[in-house]
């Protein structure tokens, strides 16, 4: 259903033609310009809501760039009507914190899978179906971050839909689950908290698109708790330079 009189999708005020089939998802709208610098000839074709979009071309290759908001929920709405207007392959782009020691803030995390702790890709599909990156697109940013000689970690990650439950878990009235599902995802390996990756993950399966993850990590709490230096680092430049770099290798496949 299109909600619009003038064939633009009712959120992102988009319309066919107006984004490339490769799409990188930052959350914050402000990103958008900074990421479009690396776009050959960008232009700003819609700002509504948390939704700002640039379309340029890398290589000849058109590209866009959408916010989605923070959280879940938000990304599901860009994600969706963005495959309606012929995007097919997305890179999201964001922050993240770190969960396992040797996570370092500055470091790059690519997520292969994410925990679905968060409500809306249950509204997609049962809990028991995975919320798994696409192997394509993992490997692209694998080999980009390489490349660029940027230190990363590959693995699962955490979404949340509550950031405040993960850094201040012990006020919550849920408390008791909060913290013993952290030590959880800690015995079992997971790199990073976040908060779009699971939903984002769920609904590119059901719409049948390819989707991948790249994160900056900003800081890790597990290392400040464990007494380790716990760098603060905000500049996200690695990230969208592995994303840019990892459309290069995608569209030369």
């Amino acid at each position: 259903m299109n909600y619009s009189e003038d064939g633009k999708q009712y959120h992102i005020n988009l319309k066919q033609g107006d984004v490339g089939e490769y799409v990188i998802l930052p959350g914050d709208p402000k990103r958008c310009a900074k990421i479009a610098q690396y776009f050959e000839n960008p232009v700003l074709v819609a700002d509504n809501r948390e939704y700002v979009t640039y379309t340029g071309y890398v290589d000849g290759t058109k590209v866009s760039v959408t916010s989605t908001g923070i959280g879940g929920a938000s990304a599901s709405i860009a994600m969706e009507e963005l495959v309606k207007i012929g995007a097919k392959y997305f890179i999201r782009v964001g922050t993240c914190g770190g969960i396992q020691t040797d996570v370092k803030g500055g470091d790059l995390v690519i997520a292969t899978g994410a925990i679905r702790m968060e409500g809306t890709s249950k509204e997609y599909a049962p809990i028991e179906f995975p919320a798994v990156a696409d192997f394509d697109i993992v490997n692209a940013l694998v080999k980009a971050s390489k490349n660029l000689g940027f230190t990363s970690h590959i693995g699962v990650v955490q979404c949340k839909d509550a950031f405040y439950g993960q850094h201040e878990p012990e006020t919550k009235p849920v408390s008791y689950e909060l913290i013993n599902k952290w030590e959880a995802w800690k015995r079992l390996g997971c790199l990073a908290s976040e908060m779009e990756s699971a939903a984002l993950f769920i609904v590119a399966s059901y719409l049948k698109v390819k989707v991948g993850s790249v994160f900056l990590t900003v800081a890790n709490q597990e290392r400040e708790k464990a007494g380790l230096e716990n760098p603060i680092v905000h500049d996200t430049e690695k990230a969208i330079k592995t994303a840019i770099e990892a459309i290069k290798i995608l569209k030369d496949k």
